[in-house]
């Protein structure tokens, strides 16, 4: 492969896929905040860096802009090594969390800053400004002062400004986390739409499940400075690698047992069938975990099934939540607002978990153990 020279810029050309091999980030004092961590981020593609404070994900970021240099591993772009080419180099764009816009300068001054930086021509500053505030639904506000907007408003700036360059990868960190709820979710979806009409390579560091499940084709679950589980949404909430992830993405309750001929037994209890067999010698202690949505009333106990008392119901708009006691610690039981059922504080009921939905993990996890 190519090797990049320190001061020499990211050459220009069609997209291509990052790739991070190896790449460690160890802070004076021995303090590891990111571990030997090998990822692919797909040309054209939208990808999350998702997990709790401290797990590493924004250190990673900063890395892949060139703010941070690994102590270890490298950065390709393609076939050139970036590991050592200076920010101002990568030409990447980045919005930063607090946005970090020009209170002194004009919304189209702000959006063309870069440009002028290189000594493009004022009239080409301008119409680049003026298009890219188009494309981010901010049209004719290039003469507004930043002091004049509103949170969603500074948010489109600073994304229209980090767009100026033609950036080969877009770099997002936390970029929602100053706004309310319901703008928050709003621009969720325009930036991801705005992400598949321009086709860049996106990388969105989040701590909100919510946010990666929206917008990304790909999901980095990241804890303790390791990436636990990468893949699409779907496959990560259906099919996570571990009990961190399980516990992470969405909702999940957790049964506490031993692996018992491909099945789950829990202590003086009843025996929990798994679809396909779990993969376990028998008598290894593990947990078993089934979502709140994938739970089901039934009306008496049976295979798989779990007897307890309501102790208390939440209705959420169109789901409501059960909880449960049972003698094998609380459940959770989301049922439709739509479904019939309506069980109140007290009541025994019976949860039935479908075999084929449960999934079974050793009872300590990596992230756990690290």
């Amino acid at each position: 492969m190519t090797s990049g020279e320190p001061g020499r810029g990211v050459p220009a050309g069609d997209a291509a896929d990052l790739r991070l091999w190896d790449v460690r980030k160890t802070f004076p004092g021995g303090t590891a905040a990111v571990e030997n961590v090998d990822l692919r981020f797909p040309a054209g593609e939208l990808t999350a860096l998702l997990g709790p404070s401290g797990c590493g994900k924004t250190t990673l970021l900063r890395m892949i802009a060139g703010l941070e240099s690994p102590s270890f591993g490298r950065i390709h772009l393609g076939e050139t090594d970036i590991t050592d080419v200076p920010a101002h180099k990568r030409r990447f764009g980045m919005v930063f969390q607090n946005f970090a816009l020009f209170p002194h300068l004009t919304v189209a001054e702000n959006v063309a800053y870069s440009l002028a930086i290189e000594g493009v021509a004022k009239p080409k500053r301008r119409a680049r400004a003026e298009a890219l505030l188009d494309l981010v639904q901010l049209p004719g506000y290039g003469d507004r002062r930043i002091g004049e907007l509103s949170g969603g408003q500074r948010q489109r700036v600073a994304i229209a400004r980090a767009l100026a360059q033609e950036p080969q990868v877009f770099l997002l960190d936390e970029p929602m986390s100053a706004l309310d709820a319901k703008l928050r979710e709003e621009m969720q979806v325009e930036l991801r739409l705005l992400q598949q009409r321009l086709g860049i390579t996106t990388i969105v560091v989040t701590h909100d499940q919510r946010e990666a499940m929206t917008m990304a084709d790909r999901i980095v679950v990241m804890s303790r400075g390791r990436a636990e589980q990468v893949g699409p949404p779907q496959e990560v909430y259906q099919r996570p690698a571990n009990r961190f992830v399980a516990g992470f993405i969405g909702k999940a309750n957790f049964l506490t047992g031993t692996a018992e001929g491909g099945a789950v037994a829990l202590p003086s209890g009843p025996r929990l069938t798994v679809a396909p067999a779990a993969n376990f010698r028998d008598g290894a202690p593990v947990q078993a975990a089934c979502r709140p949505e994938w739970t089901h009333l039934v009306p008496e106990a049976g295979a798989n099934t779990l007897t307890g008392r309501v102790a208390f119901v939440r209705d959420i708009g169109q789901v409501r939540e059960i909880h449960v006691e049972t003698p094998h610690g609380a459940q959770v039981c989301e049922l439709p607002f739509s479904n019939p059922a309506r069980p109140a504080l007290g009541d025994e009921v019976h949860l039935f978990l479908p075999p084929e939905l449960i999934r079974v993990f050793p009872a300590q996890d990596r992230a756990d153990a690290a």
